[in-house]
């Protein structure tokens, strides 16, 4: 139910800045390269999982300057962890809603940040070693954090970014698990 009620929340916020004037509202698809990790304990992080990232997003300019912008992105996220005995990976996918608060301060050049949530889809772990395994779980991870990033967007609409998700929401029950994720983006204004 989470994942619909936020589903709509931004298919409603996108559909009304849609509808606002067009020189001060855009709406677009954004898609891109992930390298995931996890952070366990605050004691280092393991390896990155590779990835990808895809959805839509609306900016709405507040002035010249700054604009808010919400996105909706599916989003492979996760980790590895090698040793002697073999391979584990993590295989992590959500559904994630960050809200961007970016500031231009050039025409071209801007810096973001903003508050992020998700919703784990999918959740299947992979031991690859002497013996191999795969196991699948039901998906009840919430995940919430910061994100902070920075790009480029041309005036036909194109943009090139780079961001970086510090999550704050822990993964396991029984221990500080928090993901870690730099993401490498192509939007387009539709």
């Amino acid at each position: 139910m989470k994942k619909v009620l936020i589903i709509l929340l931004l298919f409603g916020i996108t559909a009304g800045m849609k509808a606002q004037n067009s020189n001060e509202s855009h709406v677009g698809i954004k898609g891109g390269y992930n390298l995931a990790s996890v952070s366990f304990d605050g004691d280092g992080e393991t390896d990155q999982r590779h990835g990808f990232h895809v959805g839509i997003y609306g900016e709405s300019f507040l002035s010249e300057a700054f604009s808010i912008q919400p996105e909706l992105l599916f989003s492979q996220q996760g980790y590895e962890v090698t040793n002697n005995s073999g391979k584990f990976t993590q295989k992590l996918n959500y559904i994630n809603l960050p809200v961007m608060f970016k500031a231009y301060p050039s025409r071209n050049f801007f810096l973001e940040a903003g508050p992020q949530i998700g919703v784990a889809v999918t959740h299947k772990e992979v031991y690859d070693g002497v013996f191999s395994s795969t196991q699948e779980y039901n998906p009840d991870s919430f995940d919430w954090g910061m994100n902070f990033g920075a790009g480029i967007k041309t005036d036909s609409g194109i943009s090139l970014g780079v961001r970086y998700h510090l999550g704050l929401g822990d993964l396991y029950d029984e221990q500080k698990a928090q993901n870690r994720l730099w993401m490498f983006s192509l939007g387009i204004d539709l």
